[in-house]
């Protein structure tokens, strides 16, 4: 009884673990792109319908409307660093980042919300809103 319960947990923990390091590699690449200003890198993960808040607006665009507005954004604030505080998940395929934008201009706590859609992660929302 006690060799099934161990074959049953070990394919669960690599499962697991395997699922952790993906998550981390793709917030990493986008704390990258937004570190440096790249809305091209950070839209190669767009969904094809994203919701995007940059302060007081927000609005859901296209892929291509919402790569241009988050250009516009780091043309206006040109990123300094970039750190992320928080990460989690959830079991219904859910990955968040909440993280701090520093900018010439300030500021900027930093949310993005991810699904998982046939085994590929998708930024389904993007914040970023300027701390007083």
């Amino acid at each position: 009884m006690r060799v099934n319960k161990f074959r049953l947990i070990i394919p669960f923990l690599i499962l697991s673990t395997i699922s952790i390091i993906v998550l981390a590699d793709i917030f990493d690449e986008i704390a990258l792109a937004i570190k440096s200003g790249n809305s091209r890198e950070i839209a190669k993960y767009f969904s094809a319908r994203v919701e995007l808040k940059i302060n007081n607006t927000e609005n859901i665009y296209s892929k291509a409307q919402a790569e241009l507005l988050l250009r516009d954004f780091f043309n206006e604030n040109p990123p300094v660093s970039f750190v992320i505080k928080h990460k989690s998940s959830s079991s219904k395929g859910l990955q968040y980042v909440i993280g701090y934008l520093q900018a010439t201009t300030g500021k900027f706590r930093t949310y993005i919300l991810c699904k998982d859609i046939d085994n590929v992660t998708y930024i389904q929302e993007l914040q970023f809103e300027k701390e007083n």
